[in-house]
């Protein structure tokens, strides 16, 4: 934690989606319904011929097709409403208070839901990179010239061991994104190494696969929060102790919403199956997005 202290968060006339952040997967196609039985089109009366439907250039293109949006610019003064509920967050420790916070930085930080998840879409990304890494290494494929080559870190510490899958997972590019994503990584996997002690980073389980993706996809989020908007917990907290503590309850406040939502996926089929991961933490924030501007009813 702690990196909200380096930055005042995002300021006015920038895209609220930057560029480089990576899309998110289209939804699955609903399943197809039964096939009705098939009719006759009605004949066109005597004298008329029928209507035919003007061409498309590509026939897997529709005709007509909206323009593409430019991406949004965020007005001046989007987050002063998260700033305020989370100055009385940081005074009182009341979760009512970070959770108006929470309301206020989807709804007007982020002009709502969809938005809000859009931001996050490296987070899904990621996660997606993470698994298939872990899940590569455990079944003794590596990808060639990985830094996860267990040839190379044999002997290693466990430091060394988490550095390596930081490196093969997320490399740093210069952004706050890239530095936010390895210090989550980083974290999950200390979380990891706490819930089962016994763990082999280069051996983990499907079920150890799946706590790292779930915890690392929840402290990504509230990275991104905390950049935009922790600056405003440090300021207002009677004391750094006192800020340390309520960084920390926000961050596990966080984690239980994200878990949650994880959890209802995971009730309905959703599994973090390799081959899915993106699909499935990129629905989880979705629906944690969702949760969060329903704060700020």
């Amino acid at each position: 934690m702690g990196t909200s202290q380096s930055s005042g968060g995002p300021g006015p006339g920038v895209p609220m989606v930057p560029p480089w952040t990576p899309p998110a997967p289209p939804p699955e196609p609903p399943a197809p319904e039964p096939a009705a039985p098939e009719q006759s089109p009605p004949a066109p009366p005597a004298g008329d011929d029928p209507p035919v439907a003007p061409a498309s250039p590509n026939p897997m293109v529709p005709l007509f097709q909206p323009a593409l949006a430019a991406p949004a610019l965020a007005p001046a003064g989007r987050f002063r409403g998260t700033r305020r509920s989370l100055g009385d967050y940081a005074r009182s420790g009341n979760r009512d208070d970070l959770k108006r916070a929470l309301g206020h930085y989807v709804r007007s930080g982020y002009s709502g839901s969809a938005t809000a998840a859009a931001r996050l879409g490296g987070t899904a990304t990621t996660a997606q990179s993470l698994g298939s890494a872990l899940s590569n290494v455990a079944h003794g494929q590596p990808a060639a010239g990985s830094p996860l080559d267990p040839a190379l870190l044999a002997g290693r510490s466990i430091q060394e061991v988490m550095d390596a899958v930081v490196e093969a997972v997320r490399p740093t590019d210069g952004t706050q994104d890239a530095e936010a994503a390895r210090a989550a990584i980083r974290d999950a996997l200390s979380e990891l190494l706490t819930q089962y002690p016994e763990a082999d980073l280069l051996n983990l389980d499907s079920d150890q696969r799946e706590f790292v993706i779930e915890r690392y996809a929840a402290i990504d989020v509230f990275r991104r929060f905390e950049l935009d908007v922790g600056v405003a917990i440090n300021e207002k907290s009677p004391t750094a102790t006192v800020a340390l503590a309520r960084l920390k309850d926000a961050r596990d406040y966080v984690k239980e919403i994200v878990g949650a939502e994880f959890r209802k996926l995971r009730d309905v089929g959703n599994r973090l199956t390799v081959n899915r991961i993106n699909r499935v933490v990129s629905e989880a924030v979705r629906e944690t997005c969702i949760v969060f501007e329903g704060y700020a009813e």
